[in-house]
This record gives C-alpha cells, sequence and structure tokens, in this order.
C-alpha cells in the first residue's frame, strides 16, 4: 500500500522544516538561531515544529538519520556468508559511490559541515551518537555470537569497526571542509577503505561471518 495523502503530507512538512532550520544555521550558525525563528520561517507554529523534532538539535540530526543503531542494523541485515567487519566495508563502498546522503556526500554539505562543526552541541551529539554505536554493534555481536558477558572480543570488534566508520566520516569532512568535489571525495575514501580492509587483517574479517 502506498504513502497515504496525511502521511505524505506530514512527510513533506517535516522535511520543509528540517530545510528551513538548516538554512539559518548555516546563514547565521546554529547558536544564533532559535526553535521560534525556524518556526516562523517555515510558516508554522513553535508546537508543530516540536511535535516533529524533540530537540534543536534533531532539525541537523534527525534520530532516524544519525541512529545509534546504524551499525548494528547493518550487520543484522548482511547476507548469509559474510562477517560483521565486511558487511559494514561493503555498506560504507555503496554509500560513497552513490554519493549518498547517509555519508555527506550530497551536493551543499561543505556549508552544513562547518556549521556543525562551529556549534559545541552537535559536535557533542555526533561523538556521543557514535560511541553509542558501537556500544550497540558489542552487544549485537554479544547476541550473533553467544560470546560471554565478560568476554572483551566483542567490544574489541566493534571498536574496530566503529573506529573504521568513523574514520570514513572524518576523511569526508576534512575533504569536503576543504573544498573539495563529491567525485573526488569519493574516489579517495573508496581507496581509504581498500587500505582500511587491508590493515584490519584476517581475524577481524572473519569474525561473526553469517552462517549459510
Amino acid at each position: 500500500m502506498g504513502e497515504g495523502l496525511r502521511e505524505r503530507k506530514k512527510r513533506q512538512t517535516k522535511q520543509r522544516i528540517s530545510d528551513v532550520a538548516v538554512r539559518l544555521f548555516v546563514e547565521r550558525g546554529f547558536d544564533n538561531v532559535t526553535i521560534a525563528e525556524v518556526a516562523e520561517a517555515a510558516e508554522v507554529s513553535v508546537n508543530t515544529v516540536y511535535n516533529y523534532f524533540a530537540a534543536k538539535e534533531d532539525l541537523v540530526l534527525p534520530p532516524d538519520e544519525a541512529s545509534p543503531d546504524r551499525l548494528a542494523g547493518i550487520v543484522r541485515q548482511r547476507p548469509p556468508g559474510q562477517s560483521a567487519a565486511a558487511a559494514v566495508l561493503a555498506r560504507l563502498r555503496e554509500e560513497v559511490r552513490g554519493r549518498e546522503r547517509s555519508v555527506g556526500l550530497t551536493p551543499g554539505f561543505g556549508p552544513v559541515l562547518e556549521m556543525m562543526r562551529a556549534a559545541p552541541t552537535l559536535a557533542a551529539r555526533l561523538q556521543d551518537v557514535g560511541h553509542q554505536m558501537t556500544e550497540a554493534l558489542a552487544a549485537e555481536l554479544v547476541a550473533e555470537t553467544g560470546a560471554a558477558g565478560d568476554d572483551p572480543l566483542p567490544r574489541v570488534m566493534a571498536w574496530h569497526i566503529g573506529s573504521l566508520h568513523s574514520l570514513v566520516y572524518a576523511e569526508i569532512g576534512r575533504r569536503t571542509a576543504a573544498g573539495e568535489r563529491a567525485d573526488a571525495i569519493a574516489a579517495a575514501v573508496l581507496e581509504l577503505l581498500d587500505v582500511v580492509e587491508g590493515v584490519l587483517g584476517e581475524q577481524v574479517l572473519a569474525y561473526a561471518v553469517r552462517e549459510e
């Protein structure tokens, strides 16, 4: 069943509010724009903004996009015969090749990145989400492998995978801030992923292979 009219209007309203907010944040700085100003510019009430976004930071980093479950979800959905690390590497390559929003390779991301880096609460949110991703992945690996609660191996593997994930985002951010074009960034990041895969080694790449 397709999306109904009501659902479509709600989705469009949410997207409009987010787009207006990000534009204002880029123009004036995240800390210099109030929710009331976002509401006025988007032609909605303050209550409507909060109906869609529980916190101001959510206007830039919606929980459904900056999800703590991202890495665990990728691993959970991997096909038979693929390891946890290989699944994350494959997804990152796919997103980079597709210049997807999830890795910040969409047009106009540079000014948004600069705005985020200048806002302490947004930088803290990103760091916290990264930590939560690693913790959620560790829990997923414990559940899949049946490891004992005091076994450090799932946490170590989750740290390796979380670190390579963070490295990719840091590289994209660094190159975007330097003014590089998306195509050049994508090529460099794909090369980086090849290097990362070579460095990880067999123990990490063969850990938690999904059974056929």
